[in-house]
């Protein structure tokens, strides 16, 4: 693969809260860091995504009185599966697991909104994305493209 400075290194979500330890936490998902910070010398451009749930999100089993996490129910916009609460805004489950460079984008950051939404615009871009684990055949979005061509 031949990268240009024109392309762009897209890491979604790496935090605490999806890594060992975490609490929705993918398993040996610490083992992509590595790769990570050695891809991230590679690229010109490193945009990261940072999930950013404040507390008492509608996507929390805890939200939902006598559900846990894993079950699911029907919401204004469709069905949604039940997390636990993680990367709650401010709390250390939250943090991204690594150093990086700036954070570029925040995903479902409101409380009665589900996004699972990540996008690039122009050049090649690599993803780089630890909890896809959890959301299954949610496809990303091009939820950022308008704030990345702006």
């Amino acid at each position: 693969m031949t990268i240009s400075d024109d392309d762009m290194l897209l890491i979604i979500d790496v935090q605490n809260d999806f890594c060992p330890g975490g609490a929705l936490a993918v398993a040996d998902g610490d083992a992509v860091v590595p790769v990570i910070n050695r891809l991230m010398e590679r690229f010109a451009h490193v945009v990261l995504t940072q999930d950013w749930h404040p507390p008492g999100h509608r996507s929390f089993a805890t939200s939902h009185p006598g559900s846990k996490p894993f079950d699911s129910v029907k919401l204004a916009y469709g069905e949604q599966v039940l997390w636990p609460d993680h990367c709650v805004q401010g709390s250390d489950g939250a943090a991204l697991h690594f150093r990086g460079t700036e954070l570029a984008g925040v995903v479902s950051s409101r409380r009665k909104a589900c996004a699972y939404h990540v996008a690039c615009v122009d050049g090649q871009v690599i993803e780089t994305a630890l909890a896809a684990d959890y959301l299954g055949e949610e496809p990303a979005a091009p939820a950022l493209a308008d704030a990345l061509a702006a």
